[in-house]
């Protein structure tokens, strides 16, 4: 199964949802947590105060991670978070190393 993760350093889980640029697509089966893929995406929070976020951005995002099981982000707000599980991701709120992490996650889907 694949899994989004939001990184800022490629080894932890270490990123808010908003403030991601890439996310790196991680295929999990039994024991194992392989990286296979990175999606660019824009990011959505911005620092524009009259506008912070761009609701449009959400399907995009969404779009990029369509093959995805799941999301996992350190931190995501409640509107974009019910959006991504909407669109059918289930979004989980962790921080900690990546394959491991993901190993235990995987577990439960």
């Amino acid at each position: 199964m694949l899994i989004a993760v939001a990184s800022k350093d490629g080894k932890e889980i270490n990123q808010h949802f908003g403030h991601a640029e890439r996310f790196l697509i991680y295929d999990v089966a039994g024991n194992e947590a392989k990286l296979v893929d990175e999606k660019q995406v824009e990011r959505y929070c911005s620092m524009d105060q009259d506008h912070p976020m761009r609701a449009h951005l959400l399907s995009a995002i969404a779009e990029a991670l369509m093959d995805c099981r799941a999301l996992v982000c350190a931190q995501i707000g409640q509107a974009p978070q019910m959006e991504m599980e909407r669109l059918g991701l289930d979004v989980f709120v962790t921080e900690g190393p990546i394959k491991p992490t993901l190993v235990e996650l995987g577990k439960m889907l």
